[in-house]
């Protein structure tokens, strides 16, 4: 995956796409943080880097939300458009009704029948839809789902 975005900030450069080559350069500076942070081993894996443009896009959306708020849509679209072109990098969410289905299945495993065992049914959850679902949906849905 690292080797992609390298490729793509290459190709971004030729084709003078400055929102593109923007969010590649973002991406490419945290995975480097996160090789050389303390602690790390020198190499990243593509589910890294997955959370890390994960990171990045919430960033950019919140930075938006900002932007809007504050009377500055310019800048709230900037912001957008990198986040878009970084989603490019990411697996492909599931919708609400998958993520629904998905819980269901996770609070019938383990056990949950009320909304105290919301802790058990999150930590199957979070490890389960890593990746496929913003952890905010997942937890609002598991609140549902356990208070009926």
């Amino acid at each position: 995956m690292e080797k992609r975005i390298q490729a793509d900030m290459v190709a971004a450069m030729k084709a003078k796409d400055s929102v593109k080559l923007a969010s590649l350069r973002a991406i490419k500076a945290a995975i480097m943080l996160a090789k050389t942070a303390e602690g790390a081993t020198g190499e990243v894996t593509d589910q890294d880097v997955v959370k890390i443009i994960q990171k990045l896009v919430k960033q950019r959306k919140e930075s938006a939300q900002q932007y809007n708020d504050a009377g500055r849509p310019e800048l709230a679209e900037n912001e957008l458009a990198e986040a878009s072109a970084m989603e490019v990098y990411l697996p492909k969410q599931l919708s609400e009704a998958e993520v629904e289905a998905e819980l269901e299945k996770i609070i019938a495993e383990v056990g949950a029948s009320q909304p105290s065992d919301m802790g058990k049914v999150m930590g199957v959850a979070t490890k389960r839809l890593a990746g496929l679902a913003e952890g905010r949906m997942i937890s609002t849905l598991v609140k549902k789902l356990l208070s009926r």
